[in-house]
Formats: structure tokens, sequence, C-alpha cells
């Protein structure tokens, strides 16, 4: 699943080529994907509709509309968004497109058919499912050590799946939490609320530059995700732990283990990553 990082990537392509475009009409071939509306409202609701911008908030993608309407845009697995010279016949996967003017299409391809978009108002964007509850943004501003001590005190979940769920912070995904777990030295079983304040205001920075960091190489890809200039991502070059199960741990030399934690594979160092309980 794309993770903050890819999403904060594919946002910025997409004002790159989109932003400012009008909607002359949609194509919907996969209902489902279009939260409960039928091909026909979702197309009502969006023709003649310009793009005012795109914005994000966690991995939710926000497009912004001229008639006071965002489409809340999740891409969850395989989602992807790309461009083509208009009557570009869609493929298989190509389950809803744009026409946009001045002959652009703008495709949504997923293959496995998890993404779905929201159509609400501008002011109710945050009650849509997954929004209502998300935690703050892994950023300098939003994501203060006070909140994190206060977030992580309140409960004895392991930290891998706490990091996980985005009611806590936002953006966080499976490769994002072994990385920065391995970089604050904490055991992905540890209980949240053993995390002492020194730990947690390592973790809180890692986490912040971390996710910047990937970010500004657009992303990592492991099995699919491309920008939506057809790209890979380049930030699987820098990864320290996630995908490098069997190898030294870049810090002591003892070779990385895997396991799963709260099903998710999980990649660790068992020598700088003491657990305890």
């Amino acid at each position: 699943m794309p993770e903050l990082p890819e999403v904060e990537t594919v946002r910025r392509g997409l004002t790159n080529l989109v932003a400012g475009r009008t909607v002359q009409s949609t194509e919907v071939r996969w209902e489902k994907t279009v939260g409960g509306l039928t091909a026909e409202e979702f197309n009502d609701a969006l023709q003649n509709q310009k793009i005012i911008k795109i914005d994000r908030r966690g991995k939710y993608l926000l497009f912004r509309f001229t008639n006071d309407i965002t489409m809340v845009s999740h891409l969850r697995m395989e989602g992807s968004y790309y461009t083509v010279p208009a009557g570009t016949e869609p493929g298989k996967h190509d389950l809803v497109t744009f026409h946009l003017d001045e002959g652009i299409d703008l495709f949504y391809r997923d293959t496995r058919k998890f993404g779905r978009m929201n159509i609400v108002p501008n002011d109710k964007v945050m009650t849509v499912a997954g929004l209502a509850t998300i935690g703050p943004e892994p950023t300098e501003e939003d994501l203060t050590l006070d909140y994190m001590i206060s977030e992580f005190g309140k409960s004895k979940m392991h930290v891998k799946p706490f990091l996980l769920n985005q009611n806590h912070i936002a953006g966080l995904g499976n490769i994002y939490v072994d990385e920065t777990l391995w970089q604050s030295k904490i055991h992905p079983l540890t209980p949240a609320n053993k995390i002492t304040k020194e730990e947690l205001a390592i973790l809180r920075e890692n986490i912040i530059h971390e996710l910047a960091r990937a970010t500004e190489h657009h992303g990592t890809t492991v099995h699919s995700f491309t920008n939506v200039f057809g790209n890979a991502g380049e930030f699987q070059n820098e990864l320290q732990v996630y995908g490098r199960v069997g190898q030294p741990c870049l810090r002591c030399g003892e070779p990385l283990l895997k396991t799963k934690v709260a099903q998710r594979g999980t990649t660790y160092c068992p020598v700088c990553q003491v657990e305890r309980s």
C-alpha cells in the first residue's frame, strides 16, 4: 500500500498535470470504486467542474473542485493515476476515466479494485471514514512531543501496530514503521506505554525526518508503485532495514531477522532492538 511519501509524490505529480483543468465528463467501469454512486451520479457531480487544486491528508488525496465539493481518493493497495491523450483506449484495469479539457484524459488504474473515491461537500471532508479519526501529520508543526507522550502513554498495544493505526499518526505504513523503529532502537513488540520520553523524542525526529527524506526521493517502489509519470520511486535504494532480512545490520553487523507483528512482515535487528515487556 502506498504510504505518505508515495501519496505525496502522486499529489505533486497530479498538481503539475491536471490542476486547473476542467472535467468534461467521466466514465466509471467499476462502480464500487466511486463510493456507492452510480456512474451517472458520479459524472453529474464532476461534469464541467474545474480541479482547483489537489491536497493530501495522510494517505488520502483530496481533489478540490469549483462547485465546493471534494473528491476524496484512497489508492489502497494498487491504485494509481496517469494521463494519456484524449481518446486513448482504457486498459483492463483502468476503472475510471476523467475526460479533461485540452485533449487530456486522466485514468485511474487499480488492478485489485480496492481503491475508493468519495465525493462530499468541502465542509464534510473530515467526516469521511478514515479521515474522521485520523491522527496528526508527521511534521515538526503537527506531531508534537507532548502529543506523542500523551497518546503513547494511553496504550499497551505493541508499538508496531500502534504506529500502523492511522488514528495515532497519519501516513505511516509497514515500510516506514520498520525503518523508524530500527533507527530509534525500539523493538516492534514494545508496548507503546513502555517507551520512555527520551525514546519518544528520538522516534518523533526519526519519523519526521524519514518521511520527509522519502518524499524527496519520490517514495519507495517495492512491488508496483509508480508516480503519475510512470516512474518508480527511488527511496528503496535508501532503506536500512525493510527488505534486508538476513543481511547484516548497518549499525552492529548482526543479521537482520524477520517476524510477523499484527499480520505484517516485520524486519528488525535482534541486538539493536532489544525486546522488553
